[in-house]
């Protein structure tokens, strides 16, 4: 079976922390402006595996149905997501008492076109509810769109509600095509 070869210890995007508990990519590609415009005692960083007690599922619950994940389930997936080196970019805010308030992420294809071009996929933009208004959604914006660029890519896209367009315009995102899906029926 194929798999793609791991990230080389020597590129600028390999986590500076390998161990098991570091970050899931190097903290250098998260730009210095975006994390001094949060809020005092606020910290932007790569996903690491502790955020499981940290909050990170509680987050996500304000997108959609998360389900219920044992730590070891998060474990499994962490370490999958780690061994995938340069393809998935996750990070998290955490607020003074370093609970995780926000989350996104950026997912890399690498297509044929474009001469063999790079697109970047925004996904899961999510803030607890108690922090919306504090401009923590436009700075994970600004983060994986600066991510997308330093990697290579060509282009940031996502889907996202007609509720949240306007959200997504002031982040520079303009409408370029419609989404459609396809969903399948677990048995």
């Amino acid at each position: 079976m194929w798999s793609p070869a791991p990230l080389h210890p020597n590129s600028p995007h390999f986590p500076a922390n390998s161990s098991p508990n570091g970050p899931l990519f190097s903290p250098t590609l998260i730009p210095t402006s975006v994390s001094s415009a949060l809020p005092e005692n606020y910290t932007i960083r790569p996903l690491q595996r502790s955020d499981y007690k940290a909050g990170m599922l509680d987050v996500l619950r304000v997108l959609t149905i998360v389900g219920e994940i044992s730590e070891k389930a998060w474990d499994e997936r962490y370490d999958w997501l780690a061994r995938r080196g340069d393809e998935y970019y996750i990070l998290v805010i955490c607020d003074g008492a370093k609970k995780v308030v926000g989350t996104g992420a950026v997912i890399i294809e690498r297509k044929f076109i474009h001469n063999l071009g790079l697109v970047a996929h925004i996904e899961d933009i999510a803030v607890a509810k108690d922090q919306q208004g504090k401009k923590l959604g436009l700075r994970i914006i600004q983060a994986l769109d600066s991510i997308a660029e330093k990697v290579g890519c060509y282009k940031s896209i996502l889907d996202c509600s007609e509720t949240n367009e306007g959200f997504y315009a002031k982040c520079g995102y303009k409408r370029a095509g419609l989404e459609m899906a396809h969903y399948f029926d677990k048995k």
